[in-house]
């Protein structure tokens, strides 16, 4: 069995989405680091793997990825018996799923992502904080996390019962987000807080966090 190689780097949101998924499926992968600090993500060769000059890029055999989401779900329906399912087999449940994986995708990360910037990586490089853009994207935010409320206050997850990518999707901006203000929007509101300490807590998610403090 070929190993599963993925190029990034644990700093990035969208290469610890794709280690979530890998950790949660129980599966064993070789972790190719990319020093980014030296722009080798935008040299070869990485960009035989992916032309866009971002990280991750997924190598399993002959197959190669890019794009988090893709990779994910590439490895949800791939190893299905593997560890925690993380979709479902009935068409209309999985149907629900998909559509909050959009809303992830669309609605969520633009903003959450915006926020990380400002309020994470923009003082870890020395850079002077946007407090105008802040304030934007909080307003964002909160219109977002007030769907969030509604939605979790009729399911546990945001797919339904069980957790999912969609729910897994989120994981690293609402990790980033903990560890500044932008964290009371969250537990503001009592359905999206109960949601954000459970994905929090799961044991794969823990062994990303342990890889990104060992960096």
């Amino acid at each position: 069995m070929a190993v599963l190689k993925v190029h990034g780097g644990v700093l990035s949101t969208a290469t610890q989405r794709v280690l979530a998924c890998l950790h949660e499926k129980q599966l064993e992968y070789e972790l190719v680091r990319v020093d980014m600090a030296a722009g080798d993500h935008k040299k070869e060769p990485f960009l035989s793997l992916n032309p866009f000059g971002k990280v991750p890029a997924f190598e399993d055999g002959d197959l190669k990825l890019f794009e988090s989401r893709a990779i994910t779900q590439y490895l949800v329906y791939t190893y299905p018996e593997k560890g925690t399912e993380l979709i479902y087999q009935d068409p209309k449940k999985m149907a629900t799923i998909g559509v909050w994986m959009e809303v992830e995708a669309h609605h969520f990360d633009p903003v959450a992502s915006k926020l990380v910037w400002e309020l994470f990586f923009k003082p870890m490089f020395g850079m002077a904080v946007d407090s105008a853009v802040v304030t934007e994207y909080e307003a964002k935010l909160s219109q977002v996390l007030d769907v969030y409320e509604s939605r979790l206050g009729q399911s546990k997850y945001l797919g339904g019962d069980c957790f999912s990518l969609a729910d897994l999707h989120h994981l690293p901006c609402m990790q980033y987000l903990m560890g500044t203000p932008v964290k009371e929007l969250f537990y503001a509101r009592v359905h999206v807080a109960a949601w954000c300490n459970d994905l929090l807590a799961r044991p794969a998610w823990n062994k990303v966090m342990e890889l990104k403090n060992q960096a």
